[in-house]
């Protein structure tokens, strides 16, 4: 079969999970899909760090129960090892506990288990695009927080931001670590960090979970 030269280069995957089954599980709803590629595995958390540093690949799908180093720890190492990988947590757990912590160190994507079968390859474009992607199921959770009133003074309705700012919000939100949203918008990673952080000041945001309730209120994320 010729291949197309204009066609999109397929999107590279990476799978980590320790249960065998559950990995083909995964690799097989991948696989299924011709814009997807499969290009490393690993069966405990030290090796997804070592060969998801290695690979580069464009979307980590990652268990946070691990052997080894738990999936929270391999997210937050790569944050610095590979910035450019969009890290799609895959799990069993509920919780918020799991669900902000992993917001916090900047994931893009949190999905359930039991929603892989009908929902894994949407959640991976939607993350692959620069969106944030949570479980309906749990995405309830990350916003439960009441909203401030927007005919207070201070409330984030309230401010303004300038279009700069509200890119670096955005692209904050859906989980870009500073020097990806750096090469993206061809600015410096320190001028990256002086839009967040003054943003961040005017909308008197102190943590991610916040800012991602205030993204999806204001339909800045592609999310599900």
């Amino acid at each position: 079969m010729t291949l197309d030269p204009l066609a999109s280069p397929a999107l590279r995957v990476f799978l980590a999970d320790d249960h065998p089954i559950v990995l083909a599980g995964i690799k097989a709803l991948v696989t299924a899909d011709g814009a997807l590629e499969v290009v490393g595995e690993a069966a405990d958390g030290r090796t997804a760090l070592r060969l998801a540093t290695e690979l580069k690949p464009d979307i980590l799908i990652l268990d946070i129960s691990m052997p080894g180093l738990n999936g929270v720890k391999v997210a937050e190492l790569l944050r610095t090892a590979c910035p450019k990988c969009r890290i799609l947590a895959l799990t069993v757990h509920e919780d918020r506990g799991y669900l902000r912590q992993l917001l916090e160190l900047g994931i893009a994507g949190y999905m359930l288990k039991r929603s892989a079968a009908e929902d894994l390859v949407h959640a991976i474009r939607a993350v692959a695009k620069g969106g944030l992607y949570l479980d309906p199921a749990v995405a309830e959770k990350a916003m439960g927080r009441t909203p401030v009133r927007a005919d207070r003074p201070d409330s984030p309705e309230a401010v303004d931001l300038s279009d700069r700012e509200i890119e670096v919000l955005r692209l904050t939100a859906s989980g870009h670590s500073n020097k990806s949203m750096a090469t993206e918008l061809r600015i410096g990673v320190k001028t990256i960090e002086t839009y967040k952080a003054r943003a961040m000041e005017k909308l008197g945001f102190q943590t991610r979970v916040e800012l991602v309730r205030y993204a999806v209120s204001k339909g800045w994320l592609a999310s599900a």
